[in-house]
């Protein structure tokens, strides 16, 4: 049935912008596809057809949709399924019950289930009597509580079979905060990220009234406009840093850097201490951070050996000033470090220095931590539509090491810690 599908029927039913994440499911590229994007960006019908499709071309192949509430699937991910039945013409080869959330592709049995996280023991304990489950479909994933919630899931589901695909479908949310927003910059082998708007789909795919609705909207609310139909990260307005960069950092890049700066967070209890290395762009007011560690219950003795074993020129390290006893036993190991000089609004002055750098730019796959904690960073909600005075402290190791490693050119750019 597979081979009577021509592509020039597929061009009817995938948005080019698509055609790529085609040929690269086609060729088993990857096993998870985040796909992101605005209204209109027909995500999730490229996503239903390619599990119609594919559990067609695989015998063994079945398929769970998941939806964080269950109540929700058969009005999301069921109708859509159903659709793409519909538009491949295969009707008379699927049953698609009514009253049932399943379907069943009628000349080998294959099936189709739904799932509501909302019941994980539903989805620990799915099977199917034929073959396994190979497609696995999140809808609107950033409503799920995070990406161990997701792991929990993908443990359970991917699991008997050589060849597996998750497809994770979300308009992204506001706050660069959100856990889905700072997933999709996590770098692996395994992953594609993708990200469609409505401005890449045949217009009449979509209808006069949808363009005009979105053409409005960008005349009278435009960042409205950006997040909605372009599914951009536009902000809540708590966001610390807005000159973020995150990108790999070549070793040829790292070669050539000769402003090393480098700093320490202890850690204290539960909280991780955090070393890290940067270069300081003074001239372009460019910061590289490009090595981290980032490790609870680490010794002193252990914080040294790795200090040592990096910073072969023994260069100066500035740690939190905090912690006396602990300075005083790296520097016994031979590390030249020295407490940061703190002051009544030091954490401000240090912020406010990065906050106007021209841009911040962090190797993800280096420090994937700092990357974390950079990206998240946002003022506390007051509850009234407003931000708390102050910074939070928590979940900012990175964002202290850095301000400690950039103490001395904070107080060249003039800003006073007194």
């Amino acid at each position: 049935m597979i081979a009577q599908l021509k592509t020039i029927e597929l061009t009817k039913l995938i948005a080019p912008s698509f055609y790529d994440v085609h040929h690269d499911l086609k060729a088993n590229k990857h096993t998870h596809y985040w796909l992101k994007g605005g209204r209109g960006s027909t995500k999730s019908s490229f996503i239903s057809v390619e599990i119609i499709l594919g559990i067609m071309a695989d015998p063994n192949a079945n398929a769970v949709a998941i939806r964080k509430v269950k109540e929700t699937l058969r009005e999301s991910v069921f109708e859509q399924l159903a659709w793409a039945i519909d538009q491949l013409g295969v009707t008379h080869l699927w049953d698609v019950p009514k009253a049932k959330l399943e379907m069943t592709y009628l000349p080998t049995g294959q099936k189709i289930l739904f799932r509501g996280a909302d019941s994980p023991k539903k989805i620990k304990s799915t099977k199917v009597s034929k073959g396994y489950i190979k497609y696995t479909w999140y809808e609107e994933v950033d409503e799920f509580f995070g990406p161990e919630e997701i792991r929990t899931i993908n443990q359970s589901l991917l699991r008997g079979g050589e060849k597996f695909v998750v497809f994770y479908s979300f308009n992204p949310p506001k706050s660069q905060r959100n856990w889905v927003n700072a997933e999709v910059t996590e770098k692996r082998s395994d992953r594609l990220v993708h990200h469609s708007t409505y401005l890449t789909v045949p217009p009449e795919w979509l209808g006069p009234q949808f363009i005009f609705e979105a053409e409005h909207l960008k005349k009278t609310k435009p960042e409205s406009y950006r997040h909605e139909y372009l599914g951009e990260v536009v902000g809540t307005g708590g966001e610390v840093f807005t000159n973020l960069t995150i990108r790999e950092i070549t070793d040829e890049e790292i070669s050539i850097f000769d402003r090393i700066r480098r700093g320490l967070d202890f850690g204290y209890a539960k909280d991780p201490a955090h070393y890290g290395v940067m270069h300081y762009d003074k001239t372009r007011r460019r910061l590289y951070i490009f090595h981290e560690l980032h490790q609870v219950q680490l010794s002193n003795r252990a914080v040294a050996e790795h200090i040592k074993a990096e910073n072969k020129s023994n260069g100066q390290v500035i740690a939190d000033s905090a912690e006396p006893k602990s300075i005083a036993e790296i520097k016994g190991y031979g590390i030249r470090i020295k407490g940061a000089k703190k002051g009544p609004d030091s954490v401000e002055y240090g912020i406010k220095h990065l906050q106007d750098l021209e841009e911040i730019i962090i190797d993800p796959v280096r420090c994937p931590n700092t990357k974390r904690e950079f990206y998240g960073y946002e003022l506390e909600p007051d509850g009234n539509g407003g931000f708390k005075a102050g910074y939070p402290d928590r979940d900012n190791h990175s964002i202290d090491m850095t301000r400690y490693a950039l103490e001395n050119d904070t107080r060249a750019s003039g800003i006073s810690f007194d």
